[in-house]
């Protein structure tokens, strides 16, 4: 989509859902200048790690070590980069209030087209294959710890991609590079599903950081897109017979 047709698009939305709320994020040349360099090592750092978690068995010690380590890594780096922020949402009154419903909203609705495209990746091997691969970590696994782990790695990624990274890249053009980076992050994984998810999932998280100024409202889409996604998905593979297999998720 073009510039100009997004423009069109978000002209039609109500201004409280698409108009930036106001906020005072200003921070000196030598603190940006860290912050880039902080988000820019652990950028690197965190992708190879989550790349090689994604390489354990579903179920192994080293499996959930790992996971736990990649959401402490994206954590840590969101710290140490500088201020973060909750943001706040506009209402229709022209109030102004922390986000709450309306993320959780858009996240069962961000589910309900995820489970779609699911119905028609059930049609095509290479992509059925690809997301079998990932799911096998939560048919295989352990439901309290693969929740935890998918719970924390949520709510990092939030702390560093749409908290320090979105503030490290600048005024020109945030959601569209902090998206970026995102999927590049998780290319990592190899996996082509969780690739294609990554870029209107990124976009969609990177939008609600910059109209409300903070990482709450992507926080909450993210959690609630994810713990549905992780009780609503794998039963739509369970006929698969690889689902089973204690192979990692790497091709």
């Amino acid at each position: 989509m073009s510039d100009d047709g997004l423009s069109r698009l978000l002209a039609k939305a109500p201004s409280w859902l698409v108009d930036k709320v106001p906020r005072d994020h200003h921070e000196s040349d030598a603190a940006f200048r860290r912050r880039r360099r902080v988000t820019a090592g652990v950028s690197v750092a965190g992708a190879g790690l989550l790349g090689v978690s994604l390489s354990q068995k579903p179920d192994s010690p080293s499996f959930y070590a790992l996971t736990l380590g990649v959401a402490g890594t994206w954590v840590a780096g969101g710290l140490a980069s500088g201020p973060l922020h909750l943001g706040w949402v506009q209402t229709p009154k022209a109030t102004l209030r922390r986000p709450l419903l309306t993320p959780v909203a858009g996240g069962a609705a961000a589910f309900g087209l995820f489970y779609a495209a699911a119905l028609v990746a059930r049609r095509i091997p290479p992509l059925a294959a690809a997301v079998t691969r990932v799911l096998r970590y939560a048919q295989q696994g352990n439901p309290a710890l693969v929740t935890t782990t998918t719970l924390a790695n949520g709510l990092a990624e939030e702390v560093f991609f749409r908290g320090a990274l979105y503030a490290a890249v600048g005024v020109d053009h945030p959601v569209l590079k902090s998206s970026a980076v995102y999927t590049l992050a998780t290319v990592a994984t190899r996996n082509p599903a969780l690739v294609l998810a990554s870029v209107p999932m990124g976009l969609l998280f990177a939008f609600q950081r910059r109209v409300t100024g903070g990482i709450q409202a992507p926080a909450l889409t993210h959690l609630t897109w994810s713990v549905l996604m992780l009780r609503y998905l794998p039963p739509l593979f369970a006929d698969r017979p690889s689902i089973d297999a204690p192979v990692p998720a790497e091709p």
